[in-house]
């Protein structure tokens, strides 16, 4: 007994003398986090930078741009993580997109570094790479039934919190003296547009040929209130984490569905669990996201529908038919984690340095009738996700989260409220929210503007 007592005091010795070694404190300096990146690769990044930057040399290319999104991205995420109250509501996905878009408008990020973000953003189409992984990977892991009842089910809370929004919307803007007219066209219809491209663009080219007015003057007014519906909706996710976590009975950590005592999804997740990361299954899958994507480009070409519903379609239609093998499924959950892990912060900072003018979101906060409209549009639809989502018997957290996207900032907006609400699994179901609930509502109010004029 007492030779174990003498062995047990001899390791205790050594581990206290080992942690007083100068050595040790400096690997343990170095192994502290930024993100993910240790300070032993964040300082030499950080200098590197700083040095080319002061010399005028910094390349504008893709590993320029990369480097000034890693270092700025995550820099910007962990001041939002540990800010108190804030980090509960999405704080991390808040500081990582709007920061950097002040940061831009006062000066405070070099522009030789904005320039190669700015550049990379524009000229690659990064945002549709970065979907195109999440989408197939996140597809290619889910259970095949799961996915075939959660696609019949989501249109329903879907559809009610778009009828139920605008309902409230134009009476809280009417009652604020907004108008219902301008109420409706020009803040509750931008929210649920399906953001910028697809939604606030398509849709200020048609109030301009229905108005007579210039198209730039109208998508001035539009952006803001698309911006700043992101926003809300991105606070809202993470509310909503923040509610899943305090009352686990209404959340499914990820899963739309309830499955009942048969429950798929826990099995699933034990896989997952299990699963080791093998490069050429993982090389497959990104290979299909590759295919997939370059399919809806095409048909895109051919037809006019937008890429991403097509390669979500089609992605959808193979899991469904059973015709994704089996070692594909496996790599599309190792593309999506690493996409999730490695990609979505980085990516954030290029949405806010690239696409968020900060003086446009100004614009609209300093309008209180336009910041209480936005908000009550937004958490109406959140609110009717999450119970009718519940009666459905699908998980509330989940439904309203995929409900929320359809108030985002079209991909970029889907990326940031899923990230807010750690659900990333989810934008397949986001994908439909943002894609096709965006064009119905765009087609839609066209429609009843050429009626009412």
């Amino acid at each position: 007994m007492a030779i174990s007592v003498n062995k047990k005091q001899v390791v205790e010795n050594e581990e206290t003398v080992k942690k007083n070694n100068g050595l040790y404190k400096l690997k343990k300096f170095f192994s502290f986090k930024i993100g993910i990146i240790p300070l032993g690769i964040y300082i030499p990044l950080l200098l590197v930078v700083i040095a080319l930057l002061a010399e005028g040399k910094y390349p504008k290319d893709m590993l320029g741009a990369g480097a000034i999104m890693i270092l700025y991205g995550f820099t910007c995420s962990e001041i939002g993580q540990r800010i108190p109250i804030l980090k509960d509501i999405g704080g991390k996905v808040i500081f990582a997109t709007f920061l950097p878009s002040y940061m831009v408008y006062a000066h405070l990020i070099p522009t030789q570094a904005v320039e190669s973000v700015k550049f990379f953003m524009k000229s690659t189409n990064f945002l549709y790479v970065f979907i195109a992984c999440i989408v197939v990977g996140s597809i290619c892991s889910m259970n095949r039934q799961v996915l075939i009842k959660a696609f019949a089910k989501m249109f329903v809370p879907l559809v009610s919190g778009a009828v139920c929004a605008s309902l409230v919307g134009v009476g809280v803007g009417t009652l604020l003296g907004i108008g219902a007219y301008k109420t409706y066209f020009f803040i509750v219809v931008p929210i649920m547009a399906g953001g910028v491209g697809e939604g606030a663009l398509p849709l200020s080219m048609g109030y301009a040929a229905l108005l007579g007015q210039g198209q730039e003057g109208l998508f001035g007014q539009i952006l803001p209130v698309v911006m700043l519906g992101s926003l809300t909706a991105i606070i809202l996710s993470g509310l909503l984490k923040h509610l899943g976590d305090k009352k686990p009975q209404f959340s499914g950590n990820g899963s739309l569905l309830k499955s009942g005592e048969d429950d798929e999804i826990i099995k699933l997740a034990k896989q997952k669990r299990e699963l080791k990361i093998d490069i050429g299954q993982m090389t497959k899958a990104g290979i299909l996201a590759l295919v997939l994507y370059l399919v809806g480009v095409y048909v895109n070409d051919a037809i006019g529908l937008p890429a991403p519903i097509v390669m979500l379609l089609a992605a959808v239609l193979s899991k469904m038919l059973g015709i994704i093998p089996k070692d594909i499924e496996e790599g599309g959950y190792a593309v999506f984690k690493f996409t999730v892990t490695a990609i979505t912060v980085p990516l954030l900072l290029g949405v806010g340095v690239a696409m968020t003018p900060w003086q446009r979101l100004v614009a609209v906060i300093t309008n209180p009738a336009y910041l209480i409209t936005i908000f009550c549009t937004v958490l109406t639809v959140v609110v009717v996700g999450f119970f009718v989502g519940k009666w459905m018997n699908m998980n509330p957290i989940e439904a309203a989260m995929v409900t929320a996207c359809n108030s985002g900032q079209g991909g970029t907006g889907d990326v940031a409220i899923l990230t807010a609400g750690n659900r990333l699994e989810l934008m397949p179901f986001a994908q439909v929210s943002t894609r096709l609930g965006g064009a119905a509502t765009v087609t839609f109010a066209l429609a009843l503007m050429r009626f009412l004029i």
